[in-house]
C-alpha cells in the first residue's frame, strides 16, 4: 500500500501507462525512504475506554450576527474548532444550511454548466475529457505530443495531472507555448476548441494571478485549482479576477472525510467552495481507483445538482478516478441518467491499447451505448475501440476499485 501510494502520487494511475519508462521514474517517480512496522491496534480513531457510546445527532444553529457572511468566521465558529473538545470519541458535521443573506456575497460560479458546455460545444451528451499521463515526468515537448493526438480525436477537454504545476523540467510557461499553438491550430482547421486546463495552483496568490494571465494570453481557457493547497482566500483572489474555467481538485478532502466518526460530508464542504465560484468540481466516481464508495460519488453528484440559492451556483461534476467506458451505463442509471457532466479518464484513455485516438472513441461510445440503453458488450460489436477497451479493463471491477 506504501508503494500505491508513491506511485499514485507521482507518476503512476490504476493501470500500466506507456509513458511511464525507467527514465521517466527516476525522474519524477516517488519512492519509500523508509518503512517500519508498528504495533497491531484493535481500536479505531478516535481511541477511547468502553464498549458503548452513546450517539446523538444535533442540529445547532448559530446567529447570524455573531457570525456575519465571512467564511472564515463561518468556518472557525461552525466548523473549525468543534473537534478540540475533550470528550468526544467522533465527531462529524453532516449539514450546513447558510441564510439567504450569504446570497450574492460571494461571486459563485463564473462558467458551471452552462458555459463549460457552450466553451467546449457539447451539448447532446457529456463533456468527455482526459488528464495527461504519466502524471509527472513528461517535458513540455512530450506533452506536446500527447495533446496532438489527443485533439485529433475529438476529445472535449483536456488537464494537466493536479500534481503538475511549474517544475523545472516543465515549467507552466513552457508547457502553455507547446500546448496552444496545437489546440488553436486544431480549432482553426475544424472550429472545435479543446479546453485545455492548466495547473496553475500557487500558495502566492499574485503569482497565480501571472500564472492565470500567461494562460489567458496564449488563448486559454481553463485552470486546475488544488483548492485545498491553496486555501480559500486565495481561491477567492483569484476567482475576483479570472476569465478562465476554474477545475477544482479536492486532493487533501480525504483527510477531512475518510474517517466516518470524524471530519464532516462533502454536502458541507462543497457549498464553501461553490460560493466562492469553483465552475467544475471532481468528485471520484463509479468504481473508483480511490476508497471512496459508489454510495458517496452518487450522493455527491446528488449534492453539487442541488442550488444552494438558484441554478447558476451549480458547478459541473467531474466523474473521475479510475474511469473507462465500462462504468458508463451505471453513472447513468445512478446520476439520475442526466448527461450533465464532465466524465474524465486518464489512464483508461491514454492506456487504451490502440491508443489514446481510440481511447477517446471507445469512451464516446460507452457513453452513446449507455444512454441509447444498449448494452456495452452488445455495441462492442460495432465499435472495435470499445470492444478493445472492454477486453483490457474490463476486469477493473466495483470491488477492485475499493
Amino acid at each position: 500500500m506504501a508503494a500505491k501510494i508513491a506511485s499514485d502520487q507521482s507518476t503512476g494511475t490504476f493501470v500500466e501507462l506507456p509513458g511511464e519508462t525507467p527514465e521517466l521514474k527516476a525522474r519524477a517517480a516517488a519512492r519509500i525512504v523508509a518503512f517500519e512496522k508498528l504495533d497491531v491496534i484493535d481500536a479505531p480513531s478516535l481511541p477511547s475506554e468502553g464498549r458503548a457510546f452513546n450517539r446523538a445527532q444535533a442540529t445547532i444553529a448559530y446567529p447570524l450576527e455573531a457570525v456575519g457572511t465571512d467564511l472564515s468566521a463561518l468556518t472557525t465558529i461552525a466548523l473549525g474548532g468543534v473537534w478540540s473538545i475533550k470528550g468526544f470519541s467522533g465527531l462529524r458535521i453532516v449539514g450546513l444550511e447558510l441564510p439567504s443573506e450569504f446570497d450574492g456575497v460571494y461571486p459563485g460560479p463564473q462558467f458551471g454548466i452552462d458555459g463549460s458546455r457552450r466553451l467546449t460545444g457539447v451539448y447532446n451528451r457529456p463533456i468527455i475529457g482526459t488528464i495527461i499521463k504519466p502524471a509527472l515526468g513528461l517535458t513540455p515537448h512530450e506533452t506536446a505530443d500527447v495533446v496532438a493526438d489527443l485533439v485529433a480525436s475529438g476529445v472535449d477537454f483536456i488537464k494537466d495531472d493536479e500534481k503538475l504545476m511549474s517544475p523545472p523540467y516543465s515549467s507552466l510557461e513552457a508547457r502553455v507555448k507547446a500546448i496552444m499553438p496545437i489546440i488553436r491550430d486544431e480549432e482553426q482547421r475544424t472550429g472545435k476548441k479543446v479546453m485545455y486546463a492548466f495547473g496553475i495552483s500557487d500558495v502566492d496568490p499574485d503569482e497565480m494571478v501571472r500564472k492565470h494571465d500567461m494562460v489567458v494570453r496564449e488563448g486559454g481557457n481553463a485552470a486546475v485549482i488544488n483548492i485545498n493547497s491553496i486555501g480559500m482566500g486565495a481561491f477567492l483572489f483569484l476567482r475576483r479576477r479570472s476569465s478562465l474555467v476554474l477545475h477544482a481538485h479536492r486532493n487533501g478532502w480525504d483527510l477531512l472525510t475518510r474517517h466516518p466518526g470524524l471530519g464532516f460530508d462533502f454536502s458541507v464542504y462543497q457549498q464553501l467552495w461553490r460560493l466562492l465560484g469553483v465552475d467544475q468540481f471532481q468528485i471520484n466516481g463509479i468504481s473508483a481507483k480511490y476508497w471512496e464508495p459508489d454510495d458517496s460519488f452518487v450522493q455527491s453528484f446528488h449534492d453539487l445538482q442541488k442550488p444552494i440559492f438558484g441554478d447558476g451556483d451549480r458547478p459541473l461534476p467531474v466523474v473521475c478516478s479510475g474511469q473507462w467506458g465500462g462504468q458508463a451505463p451505471e453513472t447513468y442509471r445512478r446520476t439520475g441518467q442526466t448527461i450533465d457532466h464532465l466524465y474524465l479518464c486518464g489512464g483508461g484513455v491514454v492506456s487504451h491499447p490502440g491508443g489514446p485516438s481510440a481511447g477517446v472513441r471507445a469512451v464516446r461510445a460507452a457513453w452513446d451505448a449507455a444512454v441509447g440503453g444498449i448494452d456495452l458488450h452488445e455495441y462492442a460489436k460495432s465499435h472495435p475501440e470499445l470492444a478493445q477497451a472492454l477486453a483490457k479493463f474490463g476486469s477493473k471491477t466495483v470491488s477492485e476499485g475499493k
